[in-house]
Order: structure tokens, then C-alpha cells, then sequence
């Protein structure tokens, strides 16, 4: 029998520039495993003030923040968790009793994935993005030991400065620079929009690099991680990124952990 939807359902969301069905997917699904009666829907916006204050006002218990907003709702929250704070960006907020707590579980998905690959901390890596994603993916490679990288961003404010924050370098581009990671942290390659179609780095430098990292969720497989396993490179892609760090935020909603069986059933129903 479906679950049924009733007055005391607990509903959560999420906010983006461009909603995907992965989240939803991936939520409503361990919902229906566990028994709860929970809701998850997925929304984007023009007024992030009020889309939060509206959080607040319905008793929305959890919201996933996504680009361009993982900063700008800094200043609508009540608290910030020591992994929001560390990296002043936020992708999780949790709403107990219009009290909004703002977590950051980017982070965590990104140190899972670099310790699961393997991947030698004494790469150098080329960081695409110079947003909140940036931040908290140049602070996990900080954490992890890596110490010779790169953040490439045309921003001269957002660049210099995320570059500093962590002791990298910071380059308007890819000219003269040799990177044996490169990640993308911006919306190239992304369905929906008009940079659907662009390799987040060049050819010539994906085939000169060993590992490839993209954030991006949707498509599961991206333009640059298509070519990069064309060219056999280790790849990490932003579908693994979203099953972790979405699982976190279900555990901050529900206080529920679901066993690793579910989470990969839940992984793999999202992506399909």
C-alpha cells in the first residue's frame, strides 16, 4: 500500500538554481524503506530571503541548499554547525521548532570520496569554482594533506581569496598550469543549461591528468567524466557526492540511519 500523505506529514525540500529529481528521489525512497511518514520535494527561487523566511514560518523541517545560494543564506539562519562555519558555506539547514541550524555535509562527501579512492594527497590538483561548493571541496583537500593545487576562477574578488584561505594558488585559467586532479566545481556540463555540452577543462588537459573529479549531480555522467573515462582516468563523479552528502542531511531530518544496503538501493533508484 503507497504511504499515505496526511496532515502530520514532516515535509522537507530543497532550493537550486536547477532542481533535479535526484534528491527527491533519493529522500522519498528511504522514506518508504523506514516507514516514515515524510515528505520531499524539490524547489528553486528568485527570493531566497523568502523562501527561507517561508522554511521557517510552515515548519519545512529540512532544506538542502544547492548553487548559487550555499552563501547567501548565511545570514537568514539562527546557528551555524562548526562544518558550515569552518568554510562560511551551507548546504543543509535543519528547522527544529522555527529554530534554523545550517550544517554543511559537502564536506563530509567529499573527504569520504578522496579516502575511498585513494587518492595520493601529494597530486597536484586544479580546482575549478570559487562558490560555497569550492570552499568546502579546497578545505576537504586541505584536511586531507594536499598541498600543491590550484583554484582556477575568473572571479579576481572570490579567486585570490579561496586560493589564500587554504594556501593555494589562484589563476584566472588553465594557462601554464599542469594538474594531475582536476575538479570541477561550476555548473559546466550541467543538464538544463546552456553549458550542457562544455567540457568543464580542456581536452589536453584532461588527457595530461590521472584523476578527474566533477561535482555536477546531473547528468550522472557528465561531458568531462564521458571523455575522462574515454581516456581511462580514474573518475569521481557528483552523483556519488549527492548520495553522501544527502545522506547525511537524512540523518540530520529524521535522525534515522539507514543500513548501507539502503543507501545504495536509495543511490542507485536517485540516479536511475
Amino acid at each position: 500500500m503507497p504511504r499515505q500523505i496526511n496532515k502530520d506529514t514532516t515535509v522537507c525540500m530543497s532550493l537550486a538554481a536547477r532542481p533535479s529529481n535526484f534528491g527527491t528521489r533519493f529522500h522519498n525512497f528511504l522514506y518508504e524503506k523506514l516507514d516514515l511518514n515524510y515528505l520531499y520535494k524539490a524547489f528553486t527561487t528568485t527570493d531566497i530571503v523568502a523562501a527561507i523566511a517561508g522554511v521557517r514560518a510552515l515548519g519545512i523541517r529540512g532544506c538542502a541548499i544547492s548553487m548559487p545560494f550555499k552563501e547567501d543564506v548565511i545570514p537568514l539562519v539562527d546557528e551555524m554547525d562548526a562544518s558550515a562555519k569552518a568554510i562560511d558555506s551551507v548546504n543543509t539547514i535543519v528547522n527544529t521548532n522555527s529554530y534554523l541550524k545550517a550544517y554543511n555535509t559537502d564536506y563530509i562527501a567529499i573527504a569520504t570520496l578522496l579516502q575511498q579512492y585513494k587518492v595520493p594527497a601529494n597530486l597536484t590538483f586544479a580546482l575549478r569554482g570559487s562558490g560555497g561548493m569550492a570552499k568546502a571541496v579546497a578545505c576537504a583537500l586541505k584536511d586531507a594533506g594536499f598541498a600543491n593545487g590550484y583554484i582556477i576562477a575568473r572571479n579576481e574578488e572570490k579567486g585570490p581569496a579561496l586560493a589564500k584561505l587554504y594556501g593555494y594558488q589562484w589563476q584566472p585559467d588553465l594557462d601554464n598550469v599542469q594538474a594531475d586532479m582536476l575538479i570541477n566545481v561550476t555548473p559546466l556540463g550541467m543538464a538544463g543549461g546552456e553549458d550542457e555540452q562544455t567540457l568543464a577543462f580542456s581536452e589536453q588537459a584532461i588527457d595530461s591528468a590521472s584523476v578527474v573529479f566533477d561535482v555536477v549531480a546531473l547528468p550522472a555522467e557528465t561531458p568531462l567524466i564521458k571523455y575522462a573515462r574515454q581516456q581511462s582516468k580514474m573518475v569521481i563523479t557528483g552523483s556519488e557526492v549527492f548520495a553522501l552528502q544527502a545522506v547525511e542531511q537524512f540523518k540530520l531530518y529524521t535522525g534515522q540511519e539507514p543500513t548501507q544496503e539502503q543507501f545504495e538501493q536509495a543511490a542507485a533508484y536517485a540516479r536511475g
